[in-house]
This record gives C-alpha cells, sequence and structure tokens, in this order.
C-alpha cells in the first residue's frame, strides 16, 4: 500500500504543482509539500480498503507544518485527476480557512473587538484621573526599613557616646 501511496502521491504532485517535495510521513503516508504555495498535503492509508484519507494544511514561516485544516476520504481506485480535483478543493479550504476576515459593511478593516473597559495608565504617574496609592504592604516594608535604620543608629549612638 506505501508504495502504491508514493506513485500516487508522486503523479498528484505533479499535476498539482511544478515545484514540490514528496516523502514519506512517520504515520506511514506520504506528504506533498509545495513550498512556493506555503501548502501540504498528505495522503495516508484510511479505515477502509481501497480508500485513502487526503489532508491539507498551511506550511509555516519556519516551514513547519500547521495542523490539517481540510480533510477528505477517496477511493484509492479513483484516477489522478479525480484527486486532482479533491485536492484542490482541499486546498481550496485551508487558504479560505488561512485569509483574514471580510472588511466590515461600514468599509474599516476587520478587527476583533475590545473589551469596554478603559485601560489603565500603568506607570505613568497621576495622568488619568486617578492617582497611584502606595498598598498596604509597601508602608509595611518602608516602616521596617526605616526601623532597621533607626536601630543601627541607636547601637551605634550607644557604642560612641
Amino acid at each position: 500500500m506505501s508504495a502504491q501511496l508514493r506513485e500516487m502521491a508522486t503523479e498528484l504532485a505533479d499535476v498539482l504543482w511544478r515545484e514540490h517535495t514528496v516523502y514519506r510521513d512517520r504515520a506511514g503516508g506520504v506528504v506533498i509539500r509545495g513550498e512556493h504555495v506555503q501548502r501540504w498535503i498528505s495522503l495516508a492509508p484510511s479505515g477502509g480498503r481501497d480508500e485513502i484519507l487526503l489532508r491539507a494544511g498551511r506550511i509555516l514561516d519556519g516551514g513547519t507544518t500547521a495542523p490539517a485544516r481540510s480533510e477528505a476520504v477517496a477511493s484509492l481506485t479513483a484516477g489522478t485527476s479525480e484527486l486532482a480535483a479533491i485536492c484542490r478543493r482541499l486546498l481550496a479550504e485551508a487558504a479560505a480557512d488561512a485569509a483574514p476576515s471580510a472588511p466590515r459593511a461600514s468599509g474599516g478593516p476587520a478587527r476583533p473587538e475590545r473589551s469596554r473597559r478603559t485601560r489603565r495608565s500603568g506607570r505613568s504617574g497621576r495622568s488619568g484621573g486617578q492617582g497611584r496609592h502606595t498598598s498596604f504592604a509597601s508602608w509595611v516594608v518602608i516602616l521596617c526599613v526605616i526601623g532597621m535604620v533607626a536601630l543601627y543608629a541607636y547601637s551605634v549612638a550607644r557604642v560612641y557616646p
């Protein structure tokens, strides 16, 4: 089965892309990588007899493969042109999933909704109307430091009267 998958993947790769790499993956399937289109297709044996699982996904910037975005089961007896049509459909679905969403009706760019809460000014001081307050724990630390300095001054004053 694996030799048949490899042969079929090579034929399919020649039909789909002029630049491609065909290799075997760890699970026993065959992967076709199209680096120039940033997509991959995987052919793996399926649970049924004479069936293969076709999966398609993207190749990320670093060259790693993203998880499959779409998959389909096809007959192993199907011709190369039928499998190419299925692969093109899967690649189109993967491309559609990767594309940014369409602009909104108002004409502006689509972006995620922000929460209604206003942002705090962080460490920018007292801008924004409400000043920052020193917490109770900070006051305890400050008082302990002052106490230690006072204790040191007292002990030095006792030794050198």
